[in-house]
């Protein structure tokens, strides 16, 4: 029996809501303080016409504010140390950091990534289930539908048919990507988008601006310090 009917009818209105193996009745049971932190988080995201004009150069604006709401709730980057030990004999077993852990529960932002990232997402989630390090599994991603509003703001080339949206992620979980572990994934739709007008943008250039030259500094500082360029951030 599927649960997403416990995943509340607002939120359905402004995202695309699917899940595998019964993660929402998993998540709203198990783990209800982390639920009410990503209800709490999604009910209070907008997509930013702003925002979507200047990303680009870095981690998007639309994913640090994302991060920066779930750091406010308690989230935290998270790297699990992983090993298979076999009859004394010690195989190494990597996991990549999960976006954002709390409680048992991982949650990855797919913003603007190449597809692949979702393999190693569904991947990570299958792993840390089967080691019963997590509940479950959470993959907050952008509908495929917001390529006709890219381009409608003449941003279709900066979001690829390549890159991360619902329809690249779901015939990876009904392949067997996550295993067994029960996960939940959001998509943000054009409902959840908001023309903030050209102040918001003129505001929004000015940060993008002044990131560019804090980003230039930091690899001029790095590059003497390590004798190579500063490596750039992920860009969700």
């Amino acid at each position: 029996m599927a649960t997403e009917h416990l995943v509340p009818a607002d939120v359905h209105a402004r995202y695309r809501v699917r899940e595998w193996r019964n993660a929402a009745g998993v998540l709203t049971t198990a783990c209800p303080q982390e639920w009410h932190d990503v209800i709490d988080v999604l009910r209070g995201f907008t997509l930013l016409r702003s925002e979507i004009l200047t990303a680009g150069g870095g981690l998007s604006p639309i994913s640090q504010r994302i991060n920066e709401a779930f750091r406010s709730h308690g989230w935290r980057e998270k790297r699990f140390a992983t090993r298979i030990v076999v009859d004394a004999t010690e195989y190494a077993s990597p996991t990549h950091a999960v976006d954002c852990f709390k409680g048992r529960v991982a949650l990855e932002l797919e913003w603007n990534n190449k597809d692949p990232f979702f393999d190693r997402d569904l991947n990570n989630f299958r792993l840390l289930f089967e080691l019963r390090a997590i509940d479950a599994g959470i993959i907050l991603t952008r509908d495929s539908e917001l390529q006709e509003l890219f381009v409608e703001l003449g941003k279709a080339e900066s979001y690829g048919n390549s890159t991360t949206h619902h329809e690249k992620l779901w015939p990876r979980l009904e392949g067997g990507g996550g295993g067994g572990c029960p996960i939940l994934t959001f998509a943000i739709t054009r409902a959840a988008y908001v023309d903030d007008g050209p102040e918001a943008l003129e505001a929004a250039l000015r940060r993008k601006a002044a990131r560019a030259v804090a980003r230039r500094a930091g690899r001029g500082g790095n590059a003497g310090a390590a004798g190579g360029p500063a490596a750039e951030g992920r860009n969700g």
